[in-house]
């Protein structure tokens, strides 16, 4: 009787507004939900508090905007493997970017539904602090908290496939019934297998590359290669970027970019120069933000360079992305991301297969990586029976993606009201309940 009772309790509570908020371990993605959202509604805000061993200056979530110099910042990341472990840090960042009285984004909890992402396979005492802190601190009116991956089947998947735009105002759209989702991101790489929106948890599979570890990957081998770039995390980011891609021919692009041993003939060498970039650094006073441009050692040498530090980019194009497929190349002893996928889809039932298979979807930011999609496609097709249609697909807008979803569900007030827990409900049955609620056990 307790749920029924909550549902109805829960009818009548429901707040005006719906605020969804994605909250990722790199960005923040943020905004009040629609029936027809669009990418520009939502809000990207850095996740992080940064301070600058230059000026001494501290930046909270979007003030990072703000900064004129990146050399030498120190992050402090709330989030660490997906999940929030930094409450502290957290809030101050949700504070400034939500609740300050200057914030562009306006929030006013107690007037406001929420709908919160999380990690997959996240640990109960972290999804009670997240309930408390919603609840408790920041009361909000009611809440649901559910797995990023999850909303991206409230989006409108076949239009993907068939290159057609839903005539808008569209009305809410129920969550498709079998989605694959393929989330790469800065922690890490999940494969979600979804019925009517529902995470199969048994199938679902987590990979360790993400944007984190492709961007320390490519500072190690720029400092071993060039010169010291460890402490150098933003301007490497961007170096990653701007310029790495994915090799479809992982050995043949390694011979090209081999220059040859010392006492190698000249003539028998295959490097490729096509290959290498130069990436010009910013020096912050004239230069703002690093850029490429194609390599010419003749420039390198001259004296405009003397004016200017370059960074070389060969193999290291490819090579950092390659660990998204091959992470034993780093000593990761996992399987790649096609293997993952074959994993998953072996945990399913035979009858789910072909469906999962005909809609898998790739979202997060690694996505934007030229190649990538192509190259998972081709191979996720080769691990697969022949009878099985495979079908791979990049999200339109695979950084919000996750956010538009939730943004169709917020406007679905009568799928909305089943899925939230009022604060009501919360301080009568506590946070027990709401690990019931959230899982579907209740």
């Amino acid at each position: 009787m307790a749920p029924r009772l909550s549902i109805v309790n829960t009818q009548a509570d429901l707040a005006a507004k719906t605020f969804v908020l994605d909250n990722g371990a790199y960005t923040i993605k943020a905004g009040y939900s629609s029936p027809d959202p669009k990418p520009t509604d939502c809000s990207i805000i850095q996740n992080t508090i940064a301070h600058s061993a230059r000026d001494r200056a501290t930046y909270i979530g979007s003030q990072l905007e703000n900064c004129n110099d990146f050399g030498e910042l120190a992050y402090r990341r709330p989030v660490q493997k997906g999940f929030v472990v930094n409450w502290e840090a957290q809030k101050a960042i949700w504070e400034h970017s939500f609740f300050d009285h200057s914030a562009k984004l306006k929030v006013d909890p107690k007037d406001t539904n929420l709908i919160l992402t999380e990690a997959p396979n996240c640990m109960e005492a972290l999804q009670n602090n997240t309930d408390e802190m919603v609840f408790e601190y920041f009361q909000f009116a009611t809440y649901h908290r559910c797995l990023a991956a999850s909303l991206n089947a409230y989006n409108d998947i076949s239009s993907i496939y068939t290159n057609q735009s839903p005539t808008p105002p569209a009305p809410p759209v129920a969550p498709i019934q079998s989605l694959l989702v393929v989330d790469t991101s800065y922690s890490h790489t999940t494969v979600i297998p979804l019925l009517s929106s529902a995470p199969l948890q048994s199938a679902i599979r987590r990979l360790s590359p993400g944007g984190k570890l492709l961007t320390n990957f490519l500072k190690e081998q720029a400092s071993i290669r060039h010169f010291n770039v460890i402490e150098e995390t933003h301007l490497l980011n961007d170096a990653k970027e701007a310029s790495v891609y994915i090799s479809h021919d992982f050995r043949k692009d390694m011979d090209l970019t081999w220059a040859g041993g010392a006492r190698d003939d000249a003539a028998t060498r295959r490097y490729d120069e096509t290959t290498t970039l130069d990436f010009v650094l910013p020096d912050y006073e004239t230069v703002k933000k690093g850029y490429v441009r194609p390599h010419a050692p003749a420039v390198a040498r001259s004296k405009i360079a003397l004016r200017e530090d370059i960074l070389p980019l060969s193999n290291e194009r490819f090579r950092t992305p390659e660990l998204i497929f091959n992470p034993t190349d780093t000593g990761i002893p996992e399987a790649g991301l096609p293997e993952a996928i074959v994993q998953s889809l072996s945990a399913l039932p035979e009858g789910l297969r072909p469906a999962m298979c005909s809609n898998i979807i790739v979202v997060g930011g690694n996505t934007l990586i030229s190649g990538l999609v192509q190259r998972l496609s081709e191979e996720v097709r080769t691990l697969l029976p022949r009878e099985y249609p495979v079908r791979v697909s990049r999200a339109p807008d695979p950084i919000v993606s996750t956010w538009l979803g939730g943004a169709r569900l917020g406007a679905d007030r009568e799928a909305l009201r089943d899925k939230v827990v009022t604060r009501k409900e919360y301080e009568e049955m506590g946070v027990g309940y709401l690990q019931k609620r959230f899982s579907g056990r209740a």
